[in-house]
């Protein structure tokens, strides 16, 4: 397994993180703040969500229509609607869903929030940037919370996006993922490109030990 996935299964910290997730806490970037429910995915001690805000922040998103698949705690939705895009959100975590109603209300921005697993129910739906933080060890899920960090055994999840994403890409729009170097990258470019979908390094961002990588996504 990989390191941070051990790090965060050792017995000492993994106590420590399920008593600071074990009640809802919230979650700040900029003039954004969500409040984030123990079982949606947090964004506190992960590097993940800071570089995708940094990264969205000097994007000019008005009157851009912006998806966030797999949204989480929904901050980079909420941060991409005050920015004056016309925001989708999507997730299969239904508390993840009700909380963004929440946050977005109390963020006064309007936000299309849908479930979704993946681009199941985006059918004829464009957008001109679409924003992914993948679960990506290779893990099968055993709860929806733990849908947002394990792939599956066999990297399903990476299998049915790439299958999917084709149908979403096109020359005008701008497909963004981020992956850090904990992840298996290269079994993850291979099933892309087995797809037709080719990786552009865009960013790359040291945080401590861990390298991060935001990729443009398009087909080949």
């Amino acid at each position: 397994m990989r390191t941070f996935l051990k790090k965060i299964t050792h017995p000492f910290l993994k106590f420590g993180l399920n008593w600071y997730y074990s009640k809802p806490r919230k979650y700040r970037y900029e003039n954004s703040s969500v409040i984030v429910h123990p079982d949606v995915f947090p964004p506190h001690f992960t590097f993940s969500t800071k570089i995708l805000l940094d990264f969205v922040k000097p994007l000019d998103l008005h009157q851009k229509t912006f998806l966030e698949l797999g949204c989480g705690c929904g901050i980079l939705a909420i941060y991409a609607a005050k920015k004056g895009a016309f925001v989708t959100a999507t997730d299969i975590n239904p508390t993840a869903l009700t909380s963004l109603e929440k946050n977005a209300h109390e963020n006064q921005v309007s936000i299309e929030i849908l479930y979704s697993d993946l681009f199941e129910n985006l059918q004829n739906k464009t957008f001109d940037y679409l924003l992914i933080n993948p679960p990506y060890y290779p893990k099968k899920p055993i709860s929806i919370k733990e849908n947002a960090w394990f792939c599956g055994e066999n990297f399903e999840y990476f299998e049915q996006l790439f299958y999917q994403l084709p149908d979403y890409s096109n020359p005008k729009n701008k497909i963004y993922m981020i992956l850090s170097e904990d992840c298996e990258l290269q079994k993850i470019k291979a099933i892309a490109l087995k797809n037709k979908i080719t990786f552009e390094l865009i960013e790359e961002k040291k945080l401590l030990p861990e390298k991060n990588y935001i990729f443009k996504l398009q087909k080949s």
